[in-house]
């Protein structure tokens, strides 16, 4: 049986997608609990021009992401933060510290796009990776510094 996802499935798509599921599981699941629809032959067209609309919109939104990785560049970023004698902080340093970092230089970067490849509990070194598109990633350096 063929569906097309009205949202992204863990395990079986991506939005928009036409997929092939078993019948128990696209008429019993999916389509009630309106994450698909049948796939005939009104639904593609629909889903094929919707597509092609969308096209352009993402085109613009992948162009912007790009160009907030290029502002970010090779930047290296200083966060401040209370540091023992040992070199540890109290504390940890956060997502929301270096997106305030980034929108101090100007950078607009949402906090939950951010994710730290390491815990940072000392002061030093570190880098970050931001996803600001789905196929449009940045790795931004940082140093933590004692206040």
């Amino acid at each position: 049986m063929e569906v097309i996802l009205k949202d992204d499935v863990k395990g079986l798509g991506f939005k928009n997608d036409i997929v092939e599921v078993k019948p128990g599981y696209g008429r019993n699941y999916l389509i009630p609990q309106g994450i698909a629809v049948m796939a005939d032959k009104t639904n593609k067209k629909i889903v094929a021009e919707n597509i092609r609309q969308a096209s352009h919109k993402a085109e613009k939104i992948k162009l912007d992401a790009q160009s907030i990785a290029d502002q970010i560049g090779d930047q290296v970023f200083d966060l401040r933060a209370k540091v023992g004698e040992s070199g540890k902080i109290f504390g940890a340093v956060t997502t929301t510290q270096l997106s305030e970092a980034l929108r101090a230089k100007g950078i607009e970067v949402d906090r939950k796009k951010i994710s730290f490849d390491q815990e940072v509990k000392a002061a030093g070194e570190y880098t970050a990776s931001i996803a600001l598109h789905k196929e449009v990633k940045h790795t931004v350096r940082f140093n933590v510094v004692a206040e």
